[in-house]
């Protein structure tokens, strides 16, 4: 017996540690398959359940769901950590997925690790934008969604991503507008309807699917983080209807009516004095209401704690809870829903009704992904994998963005491009001169490798580096180390800039200069260089170079905002001219006299000449700058030459309209006089330079000095491409009410009555509307 008792004792250890094994290999199981709910397979019963049916409607299935459940189980849906409802075959479900410029580790719903450990990081926003290439934008978000199917299918992450950003970037200081499109609504509008169709489009053109769910963010008037102690959990956005309607809001409704995204995110701010997540009329009354959002409403991440203890907008927990519920919003990201909602309705605060709608907004986002639908490897986008990810077309994709988006500031004639056999040494100086992380700006993942500038530059001529300081900070330069390696070569390449320790979320600048020592560390290195001397900036917002651009000795300038994996492939690819530089700067770049001046909280678009206000971005500013919106150089030089444009264009008005017999500046943009009413522009370009290369072309428009209007706006850009002497046709539709219209006061549209001046290029058209 003794024998036996010990046998079985070993017996016994060995499935212990058998079951330690198993149990330790769980998590990596899990890992390698994708997370969903009404898997018949594994639970036959599941398929009696309507909600199951994946032949029936959203609304059906979704109603039938709603009513299976508890209170509380319903309370577990109003949150971005989901919880289970395992009677009903319902796993936990994370919402909280970011994809900014790629599949991003920001955020717990998605891992990098085997089998998938980076995916593809594509140029941070700001640069990305400043290529005013709308294909280039979807097609970006076509190979993130890609990817994010594929790393869904093996567990590693969401159906649910919280991008694009698309607030307006109003101030050169804030530290988050490297993930925005820019200054201008119109581009902001293009940029974030197209980054969602690449993002929620199906090939099978299902139009109620979603192949993943985007996000419009942060709603609305948000662009302040911190800024000298001002925070934006408190700060107040005082915004006139005005400005709400023609800077602020364009670029949310774009999202919406033209991008039918899934979500909107409302934002941590109070505008007018009320915090943007608990403002029904924001929320319920306008995207819901007037917009008709086919999706959900979700926080920024803690917005109700923040109400409650940051703001002090409500008395208790349970009054902010019902507060954003009330409003309009349907999820929370954070838990504050998940303790404080019973609280509320056992309070009478809130009715179970509206759970009900908001977790019907919810589920039925999920319905619309197939999360509902069973196995989603038996399904569309089921055979995505590993293999999808970081593919070597998606690599050169990113490549190909950073290139299209760099911007060539300054070139003095005879500097770039270089020519590689010219070349025998080359200068490499620059804290940004051999970074990886710097290149891929903030909300990113891991990237599938990385190319930094030095090691791009290094792969077509010789090269000696110096990194000149210590960080970007650069309290002390290195100026005799450089200046000892740029006085002996041929050329020198500066690579200066920032990093997410100067902006970033939560970090607004207070200087917009380059930081510390590096304009000393610049300027020391042009005095002794034999070569031309070109100055690339790393950064996401723009920095105040006037003093390299009045500097004959630093030739060249690049712009390179944060490339991206491939960022130091792109640039040696446009400072060696295997690629012509076409990008155009998607926002102004102020002289630090304005920073010294103007207080980041004033919300104000248009100046004030009575507190001299100089006012904000290039539709309203009316003082000096060092680059402004648009200004990017090319390798070539192209010529416009307009080829159809109307001179008068009359608005048709019923007999008995007041302004048939009374002189009027406006009229109210109405359904009945615009429909139809638009013309075509035509353009022909040319390309007369020596190098073929991509143009952009912009339609901006000055209306008539009525209703503050701006003095100038973008209507429209297209890009072309021509190779020398060759010449395109460039067309612009314009909607007279759309494109013509102006926002007066209250902020109702009107389209301005009299002289319009059309600006592209070099070239003015005058355009009267009359009636």
């Amino acid at each position: 017996m003794a024998i036996l008792s010990n046998h079985y004792s070993v017996f016994l250890c060995f499935f212990h540690i058998l079951g330690f094994i198993i149990s330790s290999f769980k998590p990596v199981l899990a890992q390698n398959s994708p997370v969903f709910a009404c898997d018949i397979t594994s639970n036959p019963g599941l398929a009696n359940l309507t909600f199951c049916d994946a032949s029936l409607t959203v609304e059906n299935r979704v109603g039938d769901l709603v009513q299976r459940l508890t209170l509380a189980e319903k309370i577990g849906f109003l949150v971005s950590g989901a919880g289970a409802v395992s009677r009903l075959g319902i796993p936990k479900y994370e919402w909280w997925s970011e994809a900014l410029h790629g599949v991003s580790s920001t955020g717990p719903g998605v891992r990098f690790t085997s089998p998938v450990p980076g995916a593809t990081s594509f140029p941070q926003v700001i640069l990305t934008a400043a290529s005013f290439n709308v294909t280039l934008f979807e097609t970006i978000g076509k190979v993130v969604s890609t990817e994010a199917r594929a790393m869904y299918n093996v567990g590693l992450a969401g159906l649910t991503y919280w991008s694009p950003n698309i607030n307006i970037f109003r101030d050169p200081r804030w530290g988050r507008g490297q993930e925005t499109p820019g200054e201008d609504p119109t581009l902001t509008s293009k940029y974030g309807a197209a980054y969602i169709r690449g993002l929620q489009q199906r090939d099978d053109s299902s139009k109620d699917k979603l192949k993943v769910a985007a996000c419009c963010k942060h709603y609305t008037a948000y662009d302040v983080d911190n800024w000298k102690g001002i925070e934006r959990y408190n700060f107040n956005a005082v915004v006139t209807q005005q400005d709400l309607d023609d800077t602020f809001q364009p670029p949310f409704k774009s999202c919406v009516l033209e991008g039918d995204v899934a979500s909107v995110m409302c934002s941590y701010n109070k505008v007018n004095g009320k915090p943007t997540c608990g403002d029904p009329d924001l929320l319920a009354g306008i995207i819901r209401g007037e917009w008709k959002l086919n999706g959900y409403i979700v926080t920024d991440c803690d917005s109700l704690e923040v109400i409650y203890n940051k703001q002090h907008y409500t008395k208790t927990p349970e009054e902010a809870a019902a507060l954003g519920l009330n409003s309009g919003l349907d999820l929370n990201c954070g838990s504050w829903l998940s303790q404080y909602t019973q609280g509320a309705v056992n309070q009478k605060l809130v009715n179970e009704s509206v759970i009900d709608r908001a977790i019907s907004n919810n589920l039925a986002t999920l319905m619309r992904l197939g999360f509902f639908d069973g196995d989603p490897r038996n399904h569309i986008y089921g055979n995505l994998g590993p293999k999808d990810v970081c593919t070597p077309e998606n690599q050169e994709l990113a490549r190909e963005a950073a290139r299209q988006g760099i911007v060539l500031l300054k070139n003095t004639a005879g500097s770039l491009p270089l020519i590689p056999t010219a070349i025998k040494s080359l200068a490499v100086i620059g804290p940004n001169a051999n970074v990886t992380v710097t290149m891929i700006g903030n909300y990113a993942g891991t990237p599938c490798k990385y190319t930094t500038p030095l090691q791009g530059l290094t792969a077509s001529v010789a090269t000696v580096y110096k990194p000149g300081c210590a960080d970007v900070s650069c309290s002390t330069a290195q100026i005799d180390d450089a200046k000892q390696i740029a006085s002996t070569a041929d050329a020198v390449v500066l690579v200066m800039g920032s990093d997410q320790s100067i902006e970033r979320e939560s970090l607004d600048r207070i200087n917009i200069t380059l930081p510390g020592q590096q304009s000393v560390l610049v300027a020391e290195v042009a005095k002794v260089a034999k070569g031309p001397v070109i100055l690339v900036i790393m950064s996401g917002g723009g920095m105040d170079v006037q003093f390299a651009v009045d500097n004959p000795k630093i030739t060249s300038i690049l712009w390179v905002g944060f490339p991206g994996e491939a960022g130091g492939a792109a640039l040696a690819d446009v400072i060696f001219g295997y690629y012509n530089p076409s990008g155009r700067l998607p926002m102004t770049w102020y002289p630090q006299s304005y920073a010294d001046v103007v207080p980041m909280t004033i919300m104000n678009m248009r100046p004030d000449p009575a507190t001299n206000y100089p006012g904000r971005t290039y539709r309203f500013y009316t003082g000096p700058t060092v680059f402004p919106f648009g200004h990017g150089l090319s390798y070539s030089q192209f010529k416009h030459h307009l080829h159809q444009a109307p001179k008068f264009v009359s608005i048709p008005l019923e007999e008995k309209h007041t302004c048939r017999s009374t002189k009027c500046k406006s009229i109210d943009v109405v359904e009945q006089s615009c429909s139809n009413l638009g013309f075509n522009i035509h353009l022909r370009v040319k390309n007369v330079g020596k190098i073929s290369g991509s143009h952009t072309v912009f339609l901006f428009t000055s209306p008539p000095s009525v209703h503050n209007s701006p003095k100038k706006h973008l209507l429209g850009f297209e890009k072309v491409y021509l190779t020398p002497k060759r010449e395109g046709i460039v067309k612009f539709n314009v909607d007279v009410c759309k494109h013509l219209s102006v926002h007066d006061g209250l902020g109702n549209r009107k389209v301005a009555l009299g002289p319009h001046v059309l600006h592209i290029g070099d070239l003015k058209h005058s355009l009267t509307v009359r009636i």
